[in-house]
Formats: structure tokens, sequence, C-alpha cells
């Protein structure tokens, strides 16, 4: 780690990966001998169409997808995805079903439900999101014109590790905080959006990957830049794109390509979660960690201590080595490691090494 960089564990905005910062910072002045930074160029000139179309280029290849397919980019966050996926496909008289398994699940199904479309084919609430939901608890209304998930939840620290069975009903994912950790067959979605900002980029932007003939008719009744369709017919270009953001999403995708693709991710990925969850396992009696075994996070490891004092001498006492952003949301409390892609194994190790010095401690 660089003398002046701290280990950055917060959930989004996060860590980016080192190298990919280095570069940015490297062309920040004269981009591809432009005279200009990426942020003054033109949104149709040539530089930046080769930025904007290897970005989509690279996901796909990364997600193993073919031409039946699109990457879009979108303004608004996930948040505004949340009210876009009902605009678009409930109608007709169909509803959205949705899977509730924590905070952003159930914000997206109140998106349909302001709509007057929304209904709730699964939920873990009762067990404080605990769990995700497994496939026989998810019952799917006769009217569905798809079928919602948050795959990874931030908040809770639990993900999906399997894919929905839907019976031809489209599948919807959220994919916000696990997008690109590891490989899935992704050609049984439909739509997946991600506000990029955990995982793959700085805030500003959302990525889309959605089959081309499920987002070809956007309802003409909507206003024009809510409509998937806007997107797909203009190549994220119908007005200026957040370019910077673009670019830098283009930057991670070429570096999970460089590292070994979605293959190599997974692997490492699963050894950093696994070096936190050892020790909330062998000192159960002092972290306790929220998620049920089966739905734990590869992204965001959460827990609790004994008492909340100890959850902020924890807090304070690793920041002062360098571990930073472990404080849990503020809706849960407690403590929360998020550990995405760009997350180096030593970080986790040293948070690892740290979290068993403080239980020495403080046992």
């Amino acid at each position: 780690m660089e003398a002046n960089r701290v280990y950055n564990f917060n959930p989004g905005p996060a860590v980016l990966p080192l190298e990919v910062l280095k570069e940015a910072q490297a062309e920040l002045l004269n981009f591809s001998n432009s005279g200009m930074s990426i942020m003054e160029i033109s949104h149709r000139a040539k530089e930046y169409e080769e930025v904007h179309n290897k970005a989509k280029a690279d996901i796909k290849e990364l997600m193993k997808l073919g031409d039946d397919y699109d990457v879009l980019f979108v303004q608004g966050g996930a948040s505004m995805e949340f009210a876009m996926v009902p605009m678009n496909f409930a109608i007709k008289g169909k509803r959205g079903n949705y899977v509730l398994s924590g905070s952003f699940a159930t914000k997206a199904y109140k998106e349909a439900e302001i709509q007057g479309v929304g209904y709730i084919a699964g939920s873990s609430k009762a067990n404080d999101f605990r769990n995700i939901p497994k496939q026989d608890e998810i019952k799917l209304s006769d009217d569905a014109a798809y079928l919602h998930i948050c795959y990874n939840n931030t908040i809770y620290g639990t993900e999906y590790h399997y894919i929905p069975e839907t019976n031809g009903v489209p599948l919807i994912a959220d994919m916000s905080s696990d997008m690109l950790s590891r490989p899935i067959d992704f050609n049984k979605f439909s739509l997946i959006y991600a506000g990029v900002q955990k995982n793959l980029g700085p805030a500003g932007v959302a990525l889309v990957v959605a089959k081309k003939s499920f987002i070809e008719n956007s309802p003409e009744n909507i206003p024009t830049m809510l409509r998937y369709n806007t997107y797909s017919k203009k190549n994220s270009l119908y007005n200026t794109p957040p370019a910077f953001c673009i670019y830098m999403v283009g930057k991670v995708a070429a570096w999970i390509k460089k590292q070994g693709g979605l293959t190599a991710m997974a692997d490492r990925n699963a050894k950093k979660a696994a070096l936190l969850y050892d020790v909330i396992d062998n000192y159960s009696d002092f972290y306790r960690g929220h998620a049920q075994k089966d739905s734990r996070s590869f992204m965001n490891v959460t827990l609790r201590l004994p008492t909340e004092e100890l959850e902020a001498k924890f807090i304070a006492e690793a920041k002062e080595q360098k571990l930073c952003g472990l404080k849990g949301h503020r809706s849960v409390g407690g403590l929360r490691a998020s550990i995405y892609n760009a997350m180096p194994y030593e970080g986790v190790k040293s948070l690892a090494d740290f979290m068993e010095k403080f239980y020495q401690k403080n046992k």
C-alpha cells in the first residue's frame, strides 16, 4: 500500500483499483494526445466514441453476452432504475413482481407500488433480512410482467447464490454492489442494472445490460429520458452522457480483463471474504455476523459486537491502522466491511488480523 493511501472499506463511493486511478491521473490533462482532458472533449468526438464503445464491448465480453444484448449508460443511479423498470415493463395490466431481500429491494418495490403495479413475490423481512429467500419461497403472480431481485444486499450483507427460475417471466436484477464480481449465466436475465459507484467506478452513472428485444419498445407515454429505447437507439448518446464516469468504468472493465476476468475475480473475492468470515465464526460469541451462512455476501461483510461502545472503539482504532469506512449503515448500525473487486487481499488480511487482536484485547 502506498504511504498516503488507506484501505478503503466504504460501501460506495468505494475503492477503485490503484492502477486505474494512476492511469486516469496520467491522462487527466492530455487524453489521447488531444491536448484536453476526457472531461473537456465533446461526446461526439472520435476520441470519446472509442472510449464509449470499448467500455461497452469489454463489459459484454466479460459477461459472455452476444449481439442480442446491449449495454446502456444511464444517469440517475440505481434509484432512477427503480422507477424506470415498472414504467417501461409493468404495463398492459401486468404487475412487477419483487423479492424483498433488503433495503434497496424494498425501495425498488415501493417505486412500483407508487405506480400501482407492484406485487411482493417473496420476502425475508420477517427474518430481519438475514437470508435470501429460497426458490420455493418465491411465488409469482399470474399477471407478472417481470421478477425483480436485488442480487447483493449492501446494507445487510446477503447475496444470491442461485438464479431464480421464473418459467419464462423476464428476470431483472439490481447488481449495483456485485456487478462483474463473479461469473454467472447472465443470459438468464432480461435486464441487469447497477449504480457503478460500488464496484465499477465513480458515482454518476448506472450501467444497464439488457436484451435488445426486451427494451426496444418502451411506452411512448412516459418521458423520453425514462425510456430504455431512447438509450438503445442512440447508443446512450441522446444527450451528453456522464463521460468521465463511463471512461472510468471502461478502465475498470479493462482492468478486470487484465486480472483474468470474472473467474479470477470470483476466486480472489471468495478468498478475501473467507478471511473475515473465519474470524467471525471462530469468535462467534464476540463477532456476530448478520447474514445466515448460506446467504453470506462476498462483497459486504456485516456484523455486530457485544455493545455499541465496543463498535465505536473498533471503528476508531481501525482507522488509526488505516482501515477506514467500517461503520455499518445508519439504519442498522454495527460494522460493515465492503471488499469489492478493487480491495486487495492484503487490505482484507490487515482487517482480519486487526479483528483477531481486537478480540484478544476486548473479549
